[in-house]
């Protein structure tokens, strides 16, 4: 079932056109990437969505009704421009933040003692948020989009201002919230978070979708049918002209296309030339595949 889609969707400011006739459909219980370069419509989407802004015309469904005011209250965004009270304590704000959306005192004070305890902030409840660092405050801000429990999770750059060891934590968050059927619209640069998080992904660019299906099929479809071979050999001398060869103490490395064979019968032909130590497809990462497609965008 999906649990949002967007028909038609545009939004100008003056002569600016931020979305341009965008469509979008989000399964639920996935994790959707919504790639773009900069200024490409990504944030104006997000908005409109959690109704901060409204569109010119198009039509946003939330499981099938008609985007409401209402429905946000089921929503958790959290946006690349963090928003705390600098000079509230953490345990405060929690609680403000969640009886916001909804929750009974009590059920909110066992949630955030909760969650405090997983993001290992619970020494920190009764500090100011100004007395924390960037990433402690960054794990507030998290507890403070999902303490509710929404079904639609939107984040905006999550991982930005953790050092590895908290982007990790947030990491496995975002992926446990998936397991218990939180769909997640996660916007990002980290194009290793990507590939690490999503089932499916869509790229805007200059206001329209250029892209949009599941990350396995997109990858597939990118193939070259090239290959990356190591191989033992003891004549160098008879070998076909492989154009990057690396050569090193019997062994070379080089690539190879498939030039219209099976992978077993290019196998073949390699063996009569020597040991075969490694034999891998390539296969674009998304960062290759997103950029490919924003310059074919630009060409076009």
């Amino acid at each position: 079932m999906e649990i949002l889609s967007v028909q038609s969707l545009n939004k100008s400011y003056g002569t600016h056109v931020a979305l341009k006739d965008f469509n979008l459909s989000v399964a639920e219980g996935l994790v959707f990437g919504l790639l773009g370069p900069n200024g490409a419509g990504k944030t104006t989407f997000i908005r409109i969505v959690n109704q901060i802004i409204d569109q010119d015309s198009g039509e946003i469904f939330i499981k099938g009704q008609p985007l409401k005011m209402r429905h946000v209250r089921n929503i958790g965004y959290l946006p690349e421009e963090r928003g705390l009270y600098k000079t509230m304590k953490v345990k405060e704000q929690l609680l403000y933040f969640a009886r916001i959306k909804g929750l009974g005192k009590q059920d909110a004070i066992k949630k955030i003692t909760s969650w405090l305890e997983k993001l290992n902030l619970t020494k920190w409840k009764d500090n100011k948020i100004q007395d924390l660092s960037k990433g402690m405050a960054q794990k507030v801000q998290f507890i403070a989009t999902v303490i509710h429990q929404p079904d639609l999770l939107i984040l905006d750059e999550p991982f930005s201002g953790f050092d590895p060891v908290n982007a990790e934590i947030i990491k496995n968050e975002i992926l446990e919230l998936k397991r218990q059927g939180t769909t997640i619209i996660l916007s990002t640069h980290r194009m290793e978070s990507v590939e690490l998080l999503c089932d499916h992904i869509a790229m805007i660019n200059q206001a329209r979708k250029i892209l949009d299906g599941p990350v396995k099929a997109i990858k597939n479809e990118s193939k070259t049918n090239q290959f990356k071979v190591k191989m033992m050999v003891e004549d160098q001398t008879n070998m076909p002209p492989w154009g990057d060869v690396i050569a090193a103490e019997g062994q070379v490395e080089f690539t190879t296309s498939l030039n219209g064979q099976a992978p077993n019968a290019l196998l073949n032909d390699l063996m009569q030339y020597g040991e075969i130590l490694g034999f891998e497809e390539i296969v674009p990462s998304i960062e290759e595949i997103f950029i490919q497609k924003i310059n074919e965008s630009h060409e076009g």
